[in-house]
C-alpha cells in the first residue's frame, strides 16, 4: 500500500513555535513529526510514500531525499499553488487503494485493523473516526450503527445543531481511486466538500472508529500536549495491540445529575466536576468508557433516537470542558413486563443488563481493554457486582438513597475519585 502525506501548507497556527521550518519538520520527541510518521507507516508495512509539498518545500526534500535512508521509497508532489486537500490527489494517478493522511498528525494505530474494516465494507473511503476534546472546532462525522457516513457537519458549517456526536474526522483516510472517478475538478478542491460529502449519497464511505492515539499538533497548545504524551508513553502504546486499562462510568448520578429516567436531552445536567475528571483521565491516556443500562427502551418511554439525541447532548456537554467519552455502551433490556407501550422484544433477561458483565465483556472485547487494570464506577450496587463480575476494581459515588456496599471504595464525586487515584 502506498501512503500519502499532506504536507504543502503553511502552518499558520503554529507559526510562532517555529517559523521557518514547514509545520512537518518540527521536532517532537527527538524526531520531526513527518520522520515519526514515516517511520511508525514503515513498522505496518507501508514502504512506498509520496510526500505533497508546497510552503518550504525543499527543505522537506532535503530532509527525506528518495526515501532510503529510511528503507522506503519517497516520491513529491509540489504544489506551485495552493491546491487545497484534494486538488493534487486529483492530478496523481493511483491503480490501488492508498492511505492518506494530514502532515501534522501523530499517530499510533494499527493500520490492518482498519484496512480490514475497509475491505469488509467494500469502501470508496474509510475515514478514521474518534472523539477529541474540541469537537466544537472540528469536522464532524454522522454515521449509522453499522459505521455507514450519513453526513458531515465542517467546524465552519452554518446551522450546527445545538447537540451532536463527538465523532471526529482524524485526518486519516484508506481511499480506493474510484473515488475521484468523474469528479470533473481541475485545480484547488477540498477533500470533504468536493470528494466526500458529494460521495456520501452512493452509501460507500465509511467511519471506521478508534480510540486509538491520533492527534494534531497544529496549535502552539496541541503541539506541547502531543510533546508531553510522548514523553509519558502515551503515543507508544497507543494501538489497539496494547492492552490498556479503563475507567467504566455508570451515567446517571455518576456522569450526570440523577434526575430518575431520562427520558429527553433536557432532563440531563453534567454532575458538578465530571467534565474535569473525565478530561483528567483522557490526558492519562485512559480509555473512558460510559456503561449504563437503559430501561427507557424497553418500557417505550423512550426511542432509540431519543436515546442518541441525549447521548449527543453529553457529548456536547463533556466536549465544551476538553473532555470526550471514548465509548458508549448501553443496554436497552428490561426484565419485567407490563409497562403501556412496552417493546416486548427487549423484554427480556440479558448478559448485558448489570449488575451481569456484558457490557463491560463487550468492550474489554472490542477495545482490548485489561480489566484487571481497570476500574467501573458508579453509584448503585448493581455498578459495583457488575465492576466485580467483570474483574475490574469497583468504585462507589456515595448518595443519600444507598448505603456504601461492602468492602468497596467510596467517594464523593467523581472527581475526587479521579484526583486520588490519576
Amino acid at each position: 500500500m502506498k501512503a500519502v502525506i499532506l504536507a504543502g501548507g503553511r502552518g499558520t497556527r503554529i507559526a510562532s513555535v517555529c517559523a521557518d521550518l514547514p509545520k512537518p519538520l518540527l521536532p517532537l520527541g527527538g524526531m520531526s513529526v513527518l520522520e515519526r510518521q514515516i517511520v511508525t507507516l514503515r513498522g505496518q508495512g507501508i514502504h512506498d510514500f509520496t510526500i505533497i509539498t508546497g510552503y518550504l518545500a525543499e527543505k522537506i526534500e532535503e530532509s527525506f531525499g528518495d526515501g532510503s535512508a529510511y528503507g522506503v521509497r519517497i516520491s513529491y508532489f509540489q504544489e506551485t499553488e495552493p491546491l487545497g486537500t484534494a486538488g493534487a490527489l486529483l492530478q496523481m494517478r493511483f491503480e490501488d487503494d492508498f492511505l492518506l493522511c494530514g502532515g501534522d498528525l501523530v499517530f499510533r494505530f494499527d493500520l490492518g485493523s482498519m484496512m480490514k474494516f475497509h475491505k469488509e465494507k467494500r469502501a470508496l473511503a474509510t475515514l478514521f473516526a474518534h472523539p477529541n476534546s474540541h469537537p466544537y472546532d472540528s469536522t464532524l462525522i454522522e454515521a449509522d450503527a453499522d459505521g455507514r457516513v450519513t453526513g458531515f457537519l465542517p467546524k465552519e458549517a452554518a446551522g450546527k445543531p445545538e447537540y451532536y456526536e463527538n465523532l471526529c474526522n482524524a485526518g486519516i483516510q484508506i481511499m480506493s481511486p474510484r473515488l475521484f472517478e468523474n469528479v470533473g475538478i481541475a485545480g484547488k478542491a477540498d477533500l470533504d466538500r468536493d470528494i466526500l460529502v458529494p460521495a456520501v449519497k452512493s452509501g460507500r464511505i465509511f467511519a471506521y472508529r478508534s480510540a486509538e492515539y491520533v492527534k494534531d499538533m497544529g496549535t502552539p497548545e496541541r503541539y506541547a500536549r502531543v510533546g508531553r504524551d510522548i514523553a509519558a508513553g502515551l503515543v507508544a502504546n497507543g494501538d489497539r495491540k496494547k492492552k490498556r486499562p479503563a475507567v467504566f462510568l455508570d451515567r446517571d448520578g455518576t456522569v450526570n445529575v440523577y434526575k430518575g429516567l431520562v427520558t429527553s436531552p433536557d432532563m440531563l445536567e453534567l454532575s458538578e466536576g465530571a467534565g474535569e475528571a473525565i478530561r483528567r483521565l483522557n490526558e492519562a491516556g485512559v480509555l473512558v468508557v460510559l456503561a449504563t443500562n437503559q430501561p427507557v427502551i424497553a418500557r417505550g418511554d423512550c426511542t432509540f433516537e431519543e436515546l442518541r439525541a441525549i447521548h449527543s447532548k453529553l457529548e456536547t456537554l463533556l466536549g465544551a470542558e476538553g473532555a470526550y467519552l471514548d465509548a458508549i455502551y448501553f443496554c436497552p433490556h428490561h426484565p419485567d413486563a407490563g409497562f403501556p407501550g412496552e417493546r416486548r422484544e427487549f423484554k427480556i433477561v440479558c448478559d448485558c443488563r448489570k449488575p451481569k458483565p456484558g457490557l463491560l465483556l463487550r468492550a474489554a472485547q472490542e477495545m482490548n481493554i485489561d480489566l484487571s487494570r481497570s476500574y467501573m464506577v458508579g453509584d448503585r450496587e448493581t455498578d459495583i457486582e457488575a465492576g466485580r463480575n467483570a474483574g475490574c476494581i469497583p468504585v462507589y459515588i456515595r448518595n443519600e438513597k444507598y448505603p456504601v456496599p461492602d468492602g468497596c471504595i467510596a467517594y464523593d464525586s467523581l472527581l475526587e475519585f479521579v484526583k486520588d487515584k490519576f
